[in-house]
């Protein structure tokens, strides 16, 4: 499904300051072609500041139909066209680049990545992911965690996507249920408490990226 005239569009605006990184924006459509989307000038909502984009900035997006499913895409900017008021010119996105996605139903997918933990009272210590999604992750607890179901968590999670260079993202979570193993090894279960949809835009990226090279094997 493509956006649509007086859609709102939400997203952040891909930078190597972090801070800058974070912060999202909104915008709504006003105009579109077969190939281009134009919008208005972008606002931060939290400041309430309106957003500078230049030719070349690339883009995270999405926007939200019915029943509260959005729908990430990976655009840039390409221009401006001057009408009443002055529009940003985006690409628009091919159907089959948008990710759809439900809260309910976040793809998971199997990944070994590096996890650093943090939990009050006691030192971080890093972990190996089990399997991640866009809603939350499991990973193998280090023999000397000492994790509780309820326990909240503070995380760093770092991605590896093919041919860049690495990403990560941070979240606190909620460990919803611990299972134990044959072998005797712990799995903790998490479910996303706080995190920025920036950060969850990356992981759902990451995490399609993973299916796709599935479905490549």
């Amino acid at each position: 499904m493509l956006p649509k005239v007086n859609q709102v569009l939400y997203y952040q605006v891909q930078s190597i300051d972090d801070e800058e990184a974070r912060m999202e924006f909104k915008s709504r459509i006003a105009d579109m072609s077969s190939d281009m989307i134009h919008m208005e000038i972008p606002i931060n909502e939290k400041s309430g500041r309106l957003k500078k984009l230049f030719p070349g900035d690339e883009l995270s997006v999405y926007f939200i139909t019915e029943g509260g499913i959005k729908h990430y895409f990976q655009t840039s900017v390409t221009g401006f066209k001057e009408d009443v008021v002055r529009l940003v010119t985006i690409r628009m996105p091919k159907p089959d680049s948008i990710s759809k996605i439900q809260r309910r139903s976040f793809l998971r997918v199997p990944a070994d990545l590096e996890l650093s933990v943090r939990t009050e009272g006691h030192p971080l210590f890093l972990a190996a992911t089990e399997d991640v999604s866009g809603g939350g992750i499991s990973f193998l607890c280090p023999q000397n965690a000492n994790l509780k179901e309820g326990a909240r968590i503070s995380c760093w999670l770092l991605l590896q996507f093919r041919g860049n260079k690495p990403d990560h993202v941070q979240f606190e979570g909620e460990i919803v249920r611990i299972h134990t193993l044959e072998t005797g090894r712990k799995i903790a279960m998490v479910k996303f408490i706080e995190i920025t949809e920036r950060d969850r835009q990356t992981l759902i990226r990451f995490c399609f990226e993973r299916q796709l090279e599935f479905r490549k094997q």
